[in-house]
């Protein structure tokens, strides 16, 4: 079911540093005529043990939480509580951007996952999402998660099936196209395909010059309007 929009939210702020929760809290519940709906932090926890706790005894709507925390992490968080069937929703706010953290506390159960480099209203607005019911997702991030839970789809080659922008290409230069389209870095997509740098250089190279793009934005926008990310 939908959560009603317009409802003030209750969370939980999860984080070892206090410094980051009052700045967090204070950004978060400022007068609602800045920020609507309202949100109302109802707990705070330094550590999984502590998170454990807290969301026990307020069952809010939405828990922000950091991924790395003494005692396990925001994984052990969301495991910790699975027992107890709430509906609260939880979202990742972390420094790391790392694909390993967001597929791992996305698997456990998070509904989004967003770095500390977001704004306070697009920290707003992705709480107000997951609240409702959406998957929230930093752009860089987007792609890690659909790689670990969609893989390639069929759909997306049938769709294709006779491109003939799409048939110039070898089956790793789609790869390489694809990964670069997500938002990866040239190292990211090397370790990823477990070939070098300077191999993934040619690759894209080789994907410019076919498709005569002249950069790898061209290559992010051509890949999603052929809806191949």
């Amino acid at each position: 079911m939908t959560a009603n929009p317009k409802a003030t939210i209750r969370l939980v702020l999860v984080d070892d540093h206090q410094l980051i929760r009052a700045g967090v809290r204070a950004e978060l519940t400022r007068p609602a005529a800045a920020m609507d709906p309202a949100i109302e932090v109802v707990g705070e926890a330094a550590s999984v043990e502590e998170a454990i706790d807290v969301v026990r005894r307020t069952q809010p709507d939405v828990v922000l939480l950091d991924v790395h925390l003494p005692g396990g992490g925001g994984r052990s968080v969301i495991e910790g509580i699975a027992v107890d069937k709430l509906s609260t929703r939880f979202l990742a706010l972390s420094v790391s951007d790392a694909a390993d953290d967001v597929i791992g506390v996305v698997r456990a159960g998070a509904r989004g996952y967003v770095t500390k480099t977001i704004s306070a209203e697009d920290l707003h607005d992705a709480i107000v999402r997951v609240h409702g019911g959406e998957a929230v997702f930093s752009p860089r991030l987007a792609g890690f998660v659909l790689d670990a839970f969609a893989g390639d789809e069929p759909s997306v080659a049938v769709a294709n099936a006779g491109d003939p922008d799409l048939d110039r290409l070898t089956k790793r230069e789609r790869e390489v196209m694809r990964l670069i389209a997500r938002g990866y870095s040239y190292r990211e997509i090397a370790t990823r395909l477990f070939v070098s740098v300077k191999t993934v250089e040619t690759h894209v190279s080789a994907v410019l010059r076919k498709l005569q793009l002249s950069s790898r934005h061209q290559i992010t926008a051509w890949a999603n309007e052929r809806r191949l990310v």
